[in-house]
């Protein structure tokens, strides 16, 4: 499907149409036990990842990163201590983003009981990457754009720092979705998602997906296999039937996100915005020349402390206060409380999450309603 566009691979990539009765959607097979060929061939069973089901969503997402091989998890986490675990054993090390994902960030204590040595690095800036790397240095893990500050790292350096060294180079692409952003054609090794929430994009699925080469994939899947992180038939078919739309509603958020990035950022009640759409954000030049879009996540402080800014999520009318992201409804939460509540709070503090930050999710919703709504809200 590489020769065609995002919206027309969301729909047609994949997929498995049943010869036998004409469907033009995936069948959903529920069963857990398959007849034994004498023959020989394959042995069909859920958590082997090889059913007509899981192999369509998996193909999707693989085209739509335009990556060779994809697997599809029981949640995000699942994809990416699968990932990591897979791809890094005792006495290893990893260079790691300090700013993760909090759940992320959690999980790296994980990797210290298994034997697994990490650095963090509290910078974007590749050359800082690269100065930790040590000779027992197996991989790279990071995120871009950030959650919850939106920062921005190069992909292209990032997958050259990959070449030079020798190193497996991983992304939490959730925030971008394969929409925006599509690593492995920039030389990055692996992409991995939380499906919940763009791919699945309705605030009612977990689910987790990782892309990459052939090679690694195979790494990655035994272990999967072996961890038994399976994704359920039905799992698997509400988010192939999500994909189809994913591009639709992601060029929303996209526009969405800017119009309320661009009218905060002139609010006398705001002190700062976080997202890489807006023209005096750091990381805009470096988004713009690996983004298709900005993403429909922005992140905002209030002037005020965690009262002034808990009043103004009080009167939202169309942003319900609420964990998760990358639903058709507009969203909105403190971090330090739900993403990162498992980060200690000095180091929360040390990568700007103050408690007075705000982190929005734009839904499809009409732009100018939202703009109203956070209008009202800041003038309360």
């Amino acid at each position: 499907m590489s020769e065609y566009r995002p919206l027309t691979r969301c729909v047609h990539s994949g997929g498995y149409l049943d010869e036998k009765v004409g469907g033009v959607t995936t069948p959903v097979y529920t069963s857990s036990s398959y007849r034994f060929s004498e023959s020989g061939g394959e042995v069909l069973y859920p958590r082997y990842y090889n059913l007509p089901t899981q192999k369509a969503v998996a193909d999707k997402m693989a085209a739509l990163e335009n990556g060779r091989t994809a697997l599809v998890v029981s949640s995000g986490m699942a994809a990416i201590s699968t990932t990591l675990v897979a791809l890094l054993a005792a006495g290893d090390h990893a260079v790691i983003q300090n700013d993760v994902y909090g759940g992320t960030f959690h999980f790296l204590s994980e990797l210290s009981r298994l034997g697994i040595e990490y650095s963090l690095v509290r910078s974007q800036d590749v050359r800082d990457f690269a100065a930790a790397v040590r000779e027992n240095t197996r991989l790279v893990y990071f995120e871009t754009p950030t959650n919850p500050l939106l920062k921005v790292v190069d992909l292209r350096a990032m997958a050259e720092l990959g070449r030079t060294k020798g190193l497996l180079t991983v992304i939490d692409n959730t925030f971008a979705t394969p929409i925006n952003q599509r690593p492995l054609d920039y030389g990055i090794d692996v992409a991995a998602h939380s499906g919940t929430k763009y791919l699945g994009g309705h605030s009612d699925l977990c689910c987790g997906v990782v892309v990459t080469r052939p090679d690694l994939g195979d790494k990655i899947a035994e272990t999967a296999i072996n961890h038994g992180v399976v994704l359920g038939a039905f799992e698997c078919y509400r988010l192939e039937r999500s994909l189809k739309t994913l591009a639709l509603r992601v060029r929303q958020q996209n526009v969405n996100a800017l119009a309320l990035a661009e009218f905060l950022a002139a609010h006398p009640r705001v002190k700062r915005v976080y997202y890489p759409g807006l023209p005096d954000d750091p990381g805009h030049e470096t988004a713009k020349r690996q983004m298709s879009g900005f993403g429909g996540m922005f992140s905002v402080e209030i002037k005020g402390d965690r009262e002034t800014a808990r009043s103004v999520v009080n009167r939202l009318k169309l942003f319900t206060h609420a964990v998760s992201l990358g639903g058709v409804e507009s969203l909105v939460c403190f971090p330090a409380l739900t993403s990162h509540a498992k980060m200690p709070a000095e180091e929360r503090e040390k990568i700007g999450i103050t408690d007075a930050l705000l982190r929005f999710s734009t839904g499809i919703e009409d732009p100018d309603d939202l703009i109203a709504d956070l209008g009202q809200a800041l003038a309360g």
